[in-house]
């Protein structure tokens, strides 16, 4: 398995249609015995780890059964959230285990910040070539 890999930007259409390149990762979600593949976008501004409502429920999480409320900022603050930690693999590399802020907000993309997904990698961005590297650091965090 790879430790590092490098990614293309993705061209993405907004909500008025215009079209721009972000940095989505394959990333495969583990929760529950159940697994999820799908794309997370890498958003060095954001605080922490932000899992879609529709998402964390196809994974088998019970919303009730999270315990730990938190409070999100930015366009988010106004949305309850529950932590909730998820097994994660991006692309071919070895699964770790990310805290997320699960919040009952629809249609937002799985967001990857600070805590933890930027703890557990390192991240280059390349933005005029159009990729990104990840590479899986070697200590500090919890493998799955």
């Amino acid at each position: 398995m790879a430790d590092r890999q490098q990614f293309p930007y993705l061209s993405i259409s907004n909500a008025q249609g215009t079209r721009g390149f972000r940095p989505f990762v394959p990333i495969t979600l583990s929760y529950n015995q159940r697994k999820r593949q799908t794309l997370g976008l890498l958003d060095s501004g954001a605080d922490v780890n932000v899992l879609p409502h529709e998402l964390g429920l196809e994974l088998g999480g019970i919303w009730e059964n999270q315990q730990i409320v938190m409070q999100l900022s930015g366009n988010l603050a106004n949305l309850e959230a529950r932590g909730i930690i998820i097994e994660a693999a991006v692309a071919n590399m070895p699964a770790v285990r990310l805290a997320f802020a699960w919040t009952r907000a629809e249609g937002l993309p799985l967001i990857l910040g600070q805590v933890n997904f930027f703890m557990a990698f390192d991240v280059c961005f390349f933005r005029s070539r159009n990729l990104f590297e990840i590479e899986l650091r070697s200590a500090g965090f919890e493998r799955g």
